[in-house]
């Protein structure tokens, strides 16, 4: 059945991400669900399922349009594939510029240089790290090829032996419908190796490769997002035994994940911040300061409040918000001024009160704007 969740939720990418960002997203995800990876799961070769159906939408400017405007109901009709009824080789036979020639496990045929498998982690920001960027150290583990027998899996002194079911080739026929046609498929005794280990390597069990961990200095940039990730290039896997045993060909990469914490003063939309700022009515009523916290900084900015000014009135400063990703330009601080009401008052302040209350008659309009509308036209500027 085609999967429910929205699409941009499958692959942890904004509504506007770009082609590429929707791409790289997709390859990290069908590299961790692969099930040559996650041998007897299911559940991951439904994810896997998933990511290439999500991916398969997003990436045609049309299909992704459609979608936008009209979710599902509006790709009615329209050509697709039934990921849930396909293997996965074939999927990655599909988009196979996407993995630059990745082995991918078992493959009909050997590529001129294979490609190891990315692998993924995560790490924690808070948002004053946002502002400036951060190094994180990533511990994580990865499977190397083995020193001991080189990738082969066979023990010292000994060495695989040509497999007596394909004699060698690393496929097989099989018949089908009664012998009407032939198809060719890779041999189940040897995966498509062409030899079997009969002394396996104690170090690795014969599997020619051995985990091996790793700690990296990673730099998150300044202006990341929840959810994005960072890439180091070649600090994945090498290509599995079953393609390369010797694992020379590329290796995948590290995708470093970036979890944002929340703040408990500021909330984050975009490259802008938004603050609700305690405000007393007399510097509403009357006009004054008001010093408002910037992220990141001990010192704070003044505010010029006007007189008359309302609550829930909203007002920017300019560039005291989180740098943009791409081109590094700060967005700005939106100040929502909240009238705080003392919870208690003494008899001279109440008495004053009362007094002022006597002579108030301040028309009420029950039409201006909301505040959270407010909000929404001080973030689209």
């Amino acid at each position: 059945m085609p999967t429910t969740r929205c699409y941009y939720e499958v692959l942890s990418v904004e509504r506007d991400a770009s082609g590429d960002e929707v791409k790289r997203s997709y390859r990290r995800l069908a590299m961790k669900f692969h099930p040559d990876r996650n041998p007897d799961n299911p559940e991951a070769e439904a994810k896997f399922k998933e990511a290439a159906e999500a991916y398969e939408v997003l990436s045609d400017a049309e299909r992704r349009r459609m979608y936008d405007r009209h979710g599902r109901e509006g790709l009615r009709g329209r050509p697709g594939h039934d990921f849930n009824s396909m293997r996965p080789d074939d999927i990655f036979s599909m988009f196979n510029d996407i993995f630059d020639g990745m082995g991918g496990g078992r493959s009909r045929g050997r590529r001129a240089q294979a490609r190891g498998f990315d692998l993924e982690t995560e790490v924690d920001l808070d948002l004053e790290e946002v502002l400036t960027g951060a190094t994180r150290d990533v511990n994580f583990t990865r499977m190397d090829v083995c020193d001991t027998c080189t990738g082969g899996g066979a023990a010292p002194g000994t060495r695989p032996e040509s497999c007596a079911t394909c004699g060698g080739q690393g496929k097989v026929q099989q018949a089908g419908l009664g012998g009407m046609f032939r198809m060719v498929t890779a041999c189940p005794s040897c995966h498509g190796r062409g030899t079997v280990v009969l002394t396996p390597c104690i170090d690795c069990g014969g599997q020619g490769r051995c985990p091996t961990d790793r700690k990296l200095a990673v730099r998150i940039p300044a202006g990341i997002h929840n959810g994005q990730a960072v890439r180091v290039a070649g600090e994945g896997e090498p290509p599995s035994a079953d393609v390369d045993p010797g694992g020379n060909g590329v290796r995948g990469d590290l995708h470093v994940v970036v979890r944002i914490a929340g703040n408990p003063r500021f909330e984050r939309d975009g490259s802008n911040l938004l603050l609700m700022q305690p405000v007393a009515f007399t510097t509403l009523a009357l006009g004054g300061d008001v010093e408002v916290p910037l992220l990141g900084e001990d010192e704070s900015h003044t505010l010029h409040v006007k007189a008359g000014t309302q609550p829930g009135d909203l007002m920017r400063i300019n560039e005291q918000g989180i740098p943009d990703l791409r081109n590094g330009r700060r967005g700005d601080l939106v100040v929502v001024l909240k009238l705080v009401v003392p919870r208690k008052l003494d008899d001279n302040q109440r008495a004053l009160l009362a007094q002022y209350a006597e002579s108030e008659s301040t028309p009420i309009d029950d039409h201006s704007p909301s505040m959270w509308d407010r909000i929404k036209d001080a973030f689209r500027g």
